[in-house]
C-alpha cells in the first residue's frame, strides 16, 4: 500500500514528530492494517526512523522516502544491538533537530526497554511523544477466536516475560498455577521447559491448555495446540527465529480452528 494513497485526518497533529523531538511508535503485531494512524502520520513526518526487527518492511515502506531507516534489532538469546548504543543513536539524531521516529513491534511500552529510552532522553532535555500500538495478545487472541478476560473464568490476565537481564524470569508461580488463570507470554520460548516446571511444582494442572501463536496477525501466522505437560513438545513444530506469544490457559474456539492451526501430536486425539 503506498503511503501516498492514504488520507490522514488533520486532528492529532500534536504527535507529529518536530525537529528535536522524539516519537516512540507502537507498530502493531504485524498486519500493517493494524496499524494506527497516529503511527502512520509520525513514520511519513520522521527524517529519521529507528526500528527493531518486529517491524516488518511493509510498515517501513510507509515511512518518509527521505527518511534514514535505522535498524536497531534485538534477538532473545540470539544477535542484538546493546542498548545504550540505541539511546545514543535516538539523542544524537534528536539533538542534530531532527524528527525522530523510534518504533518497536507491537505496543512500544510493554516489554520494550522505553523507560531506558526515555531516561537518556530526559538526561538530555530532549521533548517526547508516545503512540501506543496493539500488543501480540490482542492479536495472538483475536486469532483464536477467544477473549483475554472471561466471566466465571478470569476477571485478569497476566501478561509475562520469559527472561529478563538476569535470565529467565521468575513469577508468581502459586497464583499462575491456580485453575481458570490466563497468561500472555512474551518471549517465553526458550523458558518453556523452566516455566513448565515452575508451573507443574506449585500445582497447576498438566493438563492445562497452552496455545502457541507464531507470527500473530502475519499472512504465515500459525497456531499451535498442546497442553502444559506436552509444551516443550509443542515447541519442536515452530519455525526458528520467528516472533511467538504462548497463551497459556486458551485453546482456540471450535469455529477458530483453520489451516493456520496445529495439534500437537499428544493432543490430536482429545482435540480430535
Amino acid at each position: 500500500m503506498a503511503s501516498s494513497t492514504i488520507t490522514i485526518p488533520a486532528n492529532g497533529a500534536a504527535t507529529l514528530p518536530t525537529p528535536g523531538q522524539v516519537v516512540f511508535v507502537g507498530a502493531g503485531p504485524g498486519d500493517v492494517e493494524l496499524l494506527t494512524l497516529k503511527a502512520l502520520r509520525a513514520l511519513q513526518n520522521a527524517d529519521v526512523v529507528i526500528h527493531d526487527r518486529l517491524v516488518g518492511a511493509d510498515v517501513l515502506a510507509l515511512a518518509n522516502p527521505s527518511a534514514q531507516l535505522i535498524n536497531v534489532g534485538k534477538q532473545g538469546f540470539g544477535p542484538s544491538t546493546d542498548q545504550e548504543h540505541i539511546n545514543a543513536l535516538i539523542v544524537r539524531h534528536a539533538r542534530a533537530s531532527l524528527r525522530v521516529a523510534r518504533i518497536k513491534g507491537g505496543d512500544c511500552a510493554l516489554f520494550a526497554r522505553l523507560d531506558e529510552e526515555i531516561d537518556a532522553l530526559d538526561a538530555a532535555d530532549l521533548p517526547y511523544t508516545i503512540i501506543p500500538g496493539i500488543t501480540a495478545a490482542s492479536s495472538a487472541v483475536a486469532s483464536i477466536g477467544q477473549a483475554l478476560t472471561k466471566r466465571g473464568r478470569n476477571a485478569s490476565v497476566r501478561l509475562l516475560t520469559g527472561h529478563d537481564t538476569k535470565g529467565f524470569a521468575d513469577q508468581d508461580w502459586q497464583a499462575l498455577a491456580r485453575p481458570g488463570e490466563v497468561a500472555a507470554i512474551y518471549m517465553g520460548l526458550k523458558a518453556a521447559r523452566f516455566i513448565q516446571g515452575r508451573m507443574i511444582m506449585h500445582g497447576a494442572n498438566p493438563d492445562t491448555p497452552v496455545t502457541i501463536v507464531e507470527n500473530a496477525s502475519r499472512p504465515d501466522e500459525r497456531v499451535i495446540v498442546t497442553s502444559l505437560a506436552n509444551l516443550p513438545d509443542a515447541l519442536q513444530t515452530l519455525t526458528s527465529g520467528a516472533p511467538a506469544l504462548t497463551l497459556f490457559g486458551l485453546a482456540p474456539r471450535d469455529t477458530a480452528i483453520s489451516r493456520h492451526t496445529t495439534q500437537s501430536p499428544l493432543l490430536s486425539q482429545e482435540l480430535a
